[in-house]
């Protein structure tokens, strides 16, 4: 067990060693320079030292004094600074986005930095599910859903529609719809059927080419894998425009041909029911801005 003076003793102390005057450590501490005479009287005999020389209209440290009032101070110092700190610390906020795997990886995992930059002090926590997760639990905040809904018990808001069309590695030359029959079709499957899914079958119908079953087709389960094996050169993908569209205008992607057809809508979701914050807000505010740009890079 610590076999400490009072804290009064060892203030009054520090105080008056700092100001070099019983009279300025009691302005500080608001009491009567008395009070602080007494303080210190109790202190010298406490510790059996004496730590000050009484002369005429000043006091002066001894070398027991001096020795001791860099100790206190400094932990006084530190005492302060920490209680400053914990005081002036905001708990932090976090909010939980989720999405689609492609759509988290594609477009919404390159913009998190700018996230950060304008809210620091806001966490993100990306659930990437091609499954709809609850939105009256807490698994997520909120949710980016493509489709065309209803979406019963929600508050859903369009972000923006999106559009496909064939693209190729530009690795794979200069392709036109004669090639359809030479080069790989890539395609994915959907979550859910859908008659005006953008499949390939629908383009073909939109270009007024003849749709019959083609060799060489490529069938992946997941959105994202086909758009990383339309960029490694494997074949011509039926792909959401949006998705690609920092691919295309970086070169790493060409549309060959057109036409483009439609594809569903990316809605902004949250629960009716659920009273949201307003770090909540603040990420509902920037995923509405970000629809109006490219990625940053």
């Amino acid at each position: 067990m610590r076999r400490l003076p009072p804290l009064s003793a060892l203030r009054a102390f520090e105080a008056a060693a700092r100001h070099g005057s019983f009279k300025r450590a009691a302005n500080e501490l608001a009491v009567t320079p008395t009070a602080i005479s007494h303080q210190i009287r109790f202190l010298e005999e406490y510790t059996g030292l004496a730590l000050f020389e009484r002369q005429v209209r000043k006091v002066v440290l001894t070398d027991a004094g001096v020795e001791l009032y860099p100790v206190l101070r400094d932990g006084f110092n530190a005492v302060e600074a920490v209680l400053q700190r914990l005081g002036s610390a905001q708990p932090r906020r976090r909010v939980i986005i989720s999405a689609t795997n492609a759509f988290m990886a594609r477009w919404l995992a390159p913009r998190v930095a700018d996230f950060r930059k304008l809210y620091p002090e806001i966490d993100l926590e990306l659930n990437a599910s091609d499954q709809a997760v609850d939105l009256g639990s807490d698994v997520a905040d909120v949710a980016i859903r493509y489709g065309r809904g209803p979406y019963p018990g929600m508050v859903a808001e369009p972000l923006f529609a999106d559009r496909f069309a064939p693209v190729s590695s530009p690795r794979l030359g200069t392709l036109g719809t004669a090639d359809l029959d030479r080069v790989p079709l890539i395609d994915f499957k959907w979550t859910q059927e859908h008659p005006l899914n953008p499949t390939w079958k629908n383009w073909f119908a939109a270009a007024g080419l003849p749709w019959q079953a083609r060799h060489g087709r490529l069938l992946f389960s997941d959105e994202g894998h086909a758009i990383q094996a339309a960029l490694a050169g494997q074949g011509i993908a039926l792909l959401s425009l949006e998705l690609v569209a920092d691919d295309i205008a970086a070169g790493r992607l060409t549309q060959p041909f057109g036409p483009s057809i439609p594809g569903h809508t990316y809605h902004l979701v949250r629960s009716a029911g659920h009273i949201h914050g307003p770090h909540v807000d603040a990420a509902l505010a920037w995923l509405r801005g970000q629809t109006r740009g490219p990625a940053k890079p």
